[in-house]
């Protein structure tokens, strides 16, 4: 989950490589550092807290080196402060490293190299590569990185440099590196942000793949030592789709984009009536389905799960990746598993995917970044086209995937012989257009925002196919402003949370128009009958709505399959302004970070 950028090129490296790791900070930002070289030497500074700390030194104003590494820190094994941070020097401090990801076997190699006397600085796992590369460095960087990884059990990302070497040596197994070739440049990052204002010429470094970089060449080479032949990809996202374009934080900006995200997720897969998907799947012999994803994906998939099954018949289940990837699952060919990540590179779901192919199950993946590893190792893939998240509380991924399972169930639909009902599809064509009015209200869920913003606790209900919204909507609440929420099916309020209901619980009801609409309106009055303040998300002016709730807010009536689209906008909207109401960074919220690539 932390961000590595490293560079080597004509230009200076240290404003370039402090611009990377702002783009970066989404993914870490407990301690940040640089390492340049320069007369055969090494120099690191390092600071904990933000980027922002780091650059305040004054200490970087004056440097020139062409080359180094950086950092952006969350925090695994060891204290989030300066001791801890990257980058990290071998003994004699020749050999520089970041990492990215966990080392399992740390322990027993830190007891190895101490014995042989090594001596450590930190509390880090990732240290230990620092002083294992140094153990097997004999004058060429390339081939210690290699050995030093043949000992090393774990996920990583790192970019390596030695004092009296002009080169970069870059590696991974398990956490993203991309490499991206300029114009005399070569800069590496661990996502295309960091990339993307210099070049789009990229390279996606697989796992155990190794790339030796100098400055006017590149060449990859696997742990065996066999060169490899380089795939250059061109990065599809330009520089606007990464900047705030006057919004005060990122996630404002993409729930604002949801319009267009969703219109570029169904460009071109509805023609004349027809689902277009092109997928690398025997349809014909899957007899049930599995969903894996975690967080807001897992929620999205609760969402899927309730149209595969309606649209299809067949059975669909859901599950935490970190739990399925440990548990005695009954797969086999005649399953599609699907996974569900944003990012493409979430841990857990890349282990529940290969699970799954080791079983001879069919895989389709739904993620959005171009590249990534699940995307490359899944049998059939969908690509959302949501363009760049950079706020770690997902909003626009998270509609694009749910719009996306839609597509996807009418499709199977489709393969059955069964033509999508027409009003159905002018529905998903009004979609973009009601999600720009309900975010067009963002004022008024501001004032809303600012009754709750003090409460230290919310509960959220919904039902059938909206019970996930509910979810998810708590979610936010919890991720941005640390207020205690919690998402449950309405009628199971009054199987235990009901006991909390009084004037000082807030509860967030959605109830919109559907066939559990009266249901909710009974939840709604038990919570009045305690006291409950309530905050109903709904489709239509209902005099009993009004009579019930505190706060009414009205979105614009859709079909009760497409509700959660809608549905979702209001929430992420109330946990965005409850959040900057209590003046938190909204877009690095503590102990979080956007792509999760450890365990």
């Amino acid at each position: 989950m932390c961000g590595i950028v490293a560079y080597i090129g004509d230009k200076s490296a240290v404003p370039l490589l402090l611009e990377g790791l702002k783009k970066l900070e989404y993914r870490g930002y407990d301690s940040a550092g640089i390492c340049f070289a320069g007369d055969h030497r090494l120099e690191v500074v390092k600071r904990s807290g933000k980027i922002a700390e780091l650059e305040n030194t004054g200490v970087l104003d004056s440097i020139s080196s062409h080359i180094g590494i950086a950092h952006t820190r969350w925090a695994t094994h060891g204290a989030p402060n300066e001791i801890n941070a990257h980058p990290h020097l071998s003994c004699h401090g020749e050999i520089a490293i970041v990492h990215n990801g966990i080392i399992e076997n740390f322990r027993s190699l830190r007891d190895m190299l101490i014995q042989e006397g090594h001596h450590f600085s930190s509390e880090t796992d990732s240290e230990v590569l620092a002083h294992l590369i140094e153990k097997f460095y004999e004058g060429d960087l390339a081939t210690a990185v290699v050995k030093a990884l043949h000992n090393v059990e774990g996920t990583f990302g790192i970019a390596v440099m030695h004092k009296d070497e002009e080169q970069l040596v870059i590696a991974r197994r398990g956490s993203p590196i991309i490499i991206g070739l300029g114009n005399h440049e070569t800069i590496v990052a661990s996502d295309a942000v960091s990339i993307i204002p210099h070049t789009k010429k990229v390279i996606y470094l697989k796992d155990n793949e190794i790339a030796v970089i100098g400055f006017n060449d590149c060449h990859l080479q696997n742990l065996d030592g066999q060169f490899i032949d380089s795939d250059v990809q061109e990065i599809r996202w330009n520089i606007s789709q990464i900047e705030k374009r006057g919004f005060k934080h990122f996630m404002l900006k993409e729930i604002f984009e949801q319009p267009e995200a969703v219109q570029n997720t169904l460009r071109g897969r509805i023609t004349n009536g027809q689902i277009k998907l092109s997928l690398n799947t025997e349809l014909e012999r899957v007899r049930r389905i599995v969903i894996a994803a975690c967080g807001t994906s897992w929620h999205s998939a609760l969402i899927g799960k309730n149209l595969i099954e309606k649209y299809t018949g067949l059975p669909t289940e859901v599950d935490y990746a970190s739990e399925f990837r440990y548990r005695e699952s009954l797969i086999d060919s005649t399953v599609l598993m699907i996974v569900i990540s944003q990012s493409g590179e979430t841990a857990d779901t890349l282990a529940a995917l290969r699970k799954a192919k080791s079983a001879c199950t069919q895989t389709l993946g739904i993620i959005n970044v171009v590249g990534s590893t699940i995307a490359r190792e899944v049998d059939s893939g969908i690509y959302l086209h949501a363009g760049p998240e950079i706020g770690v509380a997902s909003t626009k991924a998270f509609i694009c995937q749910v719009i996306t399972l839609l597509l996807l169930a009418l499709y199977i639909k489709q393969q059955k012989g069964e033509l999508t009902d027409p009003a159905l599809l002018a529905k998903i064509d009004m979609i973009p257009e009601q999600i720009r009015q309900v975010a067009e209200h963002s004022d008024n869920l501001r004032e809303i925002a600012s009754a709750y913003y003090l409460n230290r606790n919310f509960i959220y209900l919904g039902r059938g196919i909206n019970y996930p919204v509910a979810l998810e909507g708590a979610l936010k609440l919890k991720e941005i402003s640390y207020i205690h929420a919690e998402g449950y099916p309405a009628a199971e309020m009054k199987h235990g949370p009901i006991a909390l209901i009084d004037e000082n619980m807030p509860v967030v009801f959605i109830a919109t128009k559907g066939a559990v609409f009266d249901k909710v309106l009974s939840n709604m009055q038990e919570v009045k009958a305690r006291g409950g303040q309530i905050l109903t998300i709904t489709d239509h002016n209902n005099p009993h709505l009004q009579e019930l709730s505190n706060h009414l807010i009205i979105v614009p009536e859709t079909s009760e399959d497409l509700s959660p689209l809608i549905n979702v906008i209001p929430l992420q909207l109330l946990a965005y302004h409850i959040a900057d109401l209590k003046g938190l960074n909204v877009d690095k919220p503590r102990n979080l970070a956007k792509s999760v690539t450890v365990e």
